[in-house]
Parts: structure tokens; sequence; C-alpha cells
């Protein structure tokens, strides 16, 4: 290369740092205060849990209910990863609660300490929103501007309603199909709650178990519904895992138990005409994944263990259901 092509080169490389620079600096300190902002949500969510625990100890103690206590134990000493299982049966133990047989100064202490973890959760799931919104842009992603910040999540906890029908816990079972394409990539759906437009998450295949269905036959029918893929219940392999889950999703409150199974396919072209207006209503898009790009990824997916897992499904079922997150 000529001294005038170095030169020119140089000058094109000046431009684009002058350029590129201010702009990847700016980026770098907004996620970093993104993730200042989302560690100090959890450190208000956890301190509201913290005090619904005080507070249920105190009402276990009134009525007598070391169940109450013990959940809330239970919740206190819960890490991360077991946090939101614990409050949630937390929840559904306090929504059982008869409130009446409470002094009204203990009544509204309880109620209180309710709604600080609900307004809590609420701030902390905006603040893990917008943390993942900018760390999933492509330019982010490719010049590493989060570093080692680990990926926040989401913390998913039943909210009480407005009264005790309102609030109660609806009990769901589903079959979700794990289907795997010829490349061993799982097929997931991007969707999100209607209350919550803006907290997108990637699932399986799969829905509720119809009245006088075996989970199975619930998975042949859910994977035909959803995708267009007609398959056998002896095609199926498993149930692999078992899902216990609970969560709000268009105002409602569900403790779901959920089934999984591995299907394959050699090729196909998904067909969601069969999609329920819910459905159609809550789904983006679908998308084949791999292994290593789940590992690798920012977003959200259901079951949150399914990046650790998927390998583990590649290479075989030992004939044992197990549970995951």
């Amino acid at each position: 290369m000529t001294s005038s092509g170095v030169a020119t080169t140089f000058l094109v490389l000046l431009a684009l740092a002058v350029l590129i620079g201010p702009w990847t600096l700016g980026t770098a300190n907004r996620l970093d205060r993104l993730h200042v902002r989302t560690d100090a949500a959890w450190a208000a969510l956890d301190a509201a849990l913290a005090r619904r625990a005080v507070v249920t100890r105190a009402v276990a103690a009134v009525c007598g209910r070391p169940e109450l206590r013990a959940a809330a134990d239970r919740a206190e000493r819960s890490a991360r990863a077991d946090r939101e299982a614990a409050e949630n049966r937390l929840s559904a133990l306090l929504d059982g609660l008869d409130r009446s047989v409470l002094e009204p100064e203990l009544a509204a202490e309880l109620s209180d300490a309710e709604q600080r973890v609900v307004l809590a959760r609420r701030v902390h799931n905006d603040a893990v929103r917008d943390t993942l919104a900018l760390r999933r842009r492509r330019s982010v992603r490719w010049l590493r501007l989060a570093g080692t910040a680990p990926t926040p999540s989401y913390f998913e906890i039943a909210e009480p309603g407005g009264d005790v029908e309102a609030s109660a816990l609806t009990q769901r079972v589903s079959a979700r199909v794990v289907l795997l394409d010829a490349e061993d990539r799982v097929l997931l759906f991007e969707g999100f709650d209607p209350t919550r437009p803006d907290e997108l998450f990637w699932f399986t295949v799969g829905g509720g178990v119809e009245p006088g269905e075996d989970v199975r036959t619930a998975a042949v029918r859910e994977l035909f519904e959803e995708t267009g893929v007609e398959v056998s219940g002896d095609e199926l392999v498993g149930p692999v895992w078992k899902r216990h889950a609970v969560f709000a999703f268009d105002g409602l409150n569900y403790a779901a138990v959920e089934w999984f199974f591995i299907g394959r396919v050699e090729a196909v072209d998904v067909d969601t005409s069969r999609f329920n207006e819910i459905e159609q209503r809550t789904i983006r898009r679908h998308k084949w994944w791999s292994a290593p790009e789940l590992a690798s990824s920012d977003a959200t997916v259901y079951p949150v263990q399914l990046a650790e897992l998927l390998p583990g499904a590649l290479a075989g079922w030992d004939g044992t259901t197990r549970s995951v997150r």
C-alpha cells in the first residue's frame, strides 16, 4: 500500500473513531446506569419482601398458623434462583388467610406490606425491561458494552387482587413440547402479558390440558394447533421435565404445573393460523434457537433453565422426569 493509501486509511479510521467513540461511551455509560438502577430496584424489592415476611410472622403468631411462619422463613432464606417459588408459596397461603380474625391495625399493616411488594416488583421489572432492551441491541452485543455485568431477570410473583375471589390462584395443568428440528434447534414463540406488553419473553409450544385429556394427548393437540405439525403420542419423548410456576397473565394469577415432552421434525413451515384469539393478540413471532444461541442470549426464556437443559435433552432421555425452573 502506498503512503497516500496508508494516510487515507488512517484518516478514515480516525473519522470513524471520532464518530463512533462518543456514541460508544455514551451507550456504555447509559447501560451502566441501567444496571445500577436494576440493582437498586432489586434491593428495594428485597426489602419489601423482607418486611412482608416480618408482618407475616406477626400474623402467624396471632392466628396460630405455624405454616405461615415457616413459609415466611423459607422465603427469606431462599437463594435468588428459588426466591420466586418460595415467595409465591407464601402469597398463596396469605391469599387463603381469613383476615377478619386479625386486629384492624395488623390487617392494615399486612395489606400495606403486600402492596409495597407489588409496587417494588413493578419498579424492578420496569428497570429490568429497560436494561434488557438496551442489552439486546445488536451494536451493544457486538461491542460487548455490557461487559461482565450479569443479565438481569424479571421477578414473577402473583399479585393480590382487590378481594379474595379475584386474588385466588387459578390451577392450571399444561402440556408443552420442546420441538427440535434437524439442526437440533428448538422452536420458541415470543409473546407478552396483555397487562405488561413491554415485558417480552420466549416460551415453548404448548398450552392448557382440557378436561378429560391426558397430558400426552394435550401435547399432541397443542403442537398441531400452534405449529401445524402432526405427530402421534408415541412420537413424543417424555415427559422429560416438570415445572411448577406461579405467574400473572391477563389479570389472573395462575398456579401452573407444566409437563414437557421432546418432539422432532426434519423440516417444517410453522403454521400459526390456528392460534386462538389471545394467542393472536399476544404472540409476536417465532424463531428456531440453537443451544449456543440460547446460552448467549439476554432474552427472557421459559423455562428459565432451557439453555442448560437443552444439551442433555439432545443427548437422549434416560426415562426420569426432572423438576425444572
